[in-house]
């Protein structure tokens, strides 16, 4: 009786399955603390595929810990004045409990003591986020302004990925919106955005 023939393993998929176990380690215990065999049997493959896919533990948490922005996934619809909005959606959505892998940047936070990884984590929020809210100040103190609006979501991300505090953790995005929007004009300069019923006061 012949075998039956060995189905060809599909790499886009294998590739797949071990971005999401490496995000998934590396945002719940850091750099140093994740293996590249926990990341494979997670992801149910030989640990040699890492290797072979992706080069080395390093590279893989290099692609691993990128932003939606780094990978192109961040929308792109709405003017630059939705900015800060869109920004928040992101947070938002990588940050939340039960997400695929977590945040990107909270393996970057725990990681944060290797130098390569401090300083991409500063690359990444000077090029995510504070460059774009820059560009919708124009009052002194733009890049202070820019980087306090960057460090909430920072903070909102590290509430949710890593603390879940229970209030930020249980909210959704409509939940945080209209606060996160009327501080951000504050700050930016820019229109507030109008009160719905039963919302916020305005400052």
């Amino acid at each position: 009786m012949s075998q039956a023939p060995q189905r060809k393993r599909d790499r886009a998929a294998t590739e797949a399955a071990l971005l999401a176990a490496a995000r998934a380690r590396f945002t719940l215990g850091g750099y140093d603390a994740t293996s590249v065999r926990d990341i494979a049997r997670d992801a149910g493959v030989d640990p040699a595929l890492i290797f072979r896919y992706f080069g080395s533990k390093e590279r893989l948490f290099e692609r691993a810990a990128q932003t939606a922005d780094d990978r192109h996934e961040a929308p792109s619809d709405g003017g630059t004045e939705d900015v800060p909005t869109r920004l928040l959606h992101a947070a938002m959505q990588q940050a939340a409990p039960g997400a695929a892998g977590g945040h990107p940047l909270a393996a970057l936070l725990l990681s944060s003591g290797r130098p390569e990884c401090r300083e991409r984590l500063n690359a990444q929020l000077s090029h995510d986020y504070v460059h774009a809210l820059e560009q919708l100040v124009d009052l002194p103190d733009r890049e202070l302004r820019a980087e306090l609006l960057t460090a909430w979501l920072l903070g909102i991300t590290v509430a949710r990925s890593l603390a879940r505090t229970p209030a930020l953790s249980e909210a959704c995005v409509d939940d945080i919106s209209p606060y996160f929007e009327r501080v951000a004009a504050v700050l930016l300069g820019t229109p507030a955005p109008v009160a719905a019923p039963g919302g916020p006061e305005a400052p």
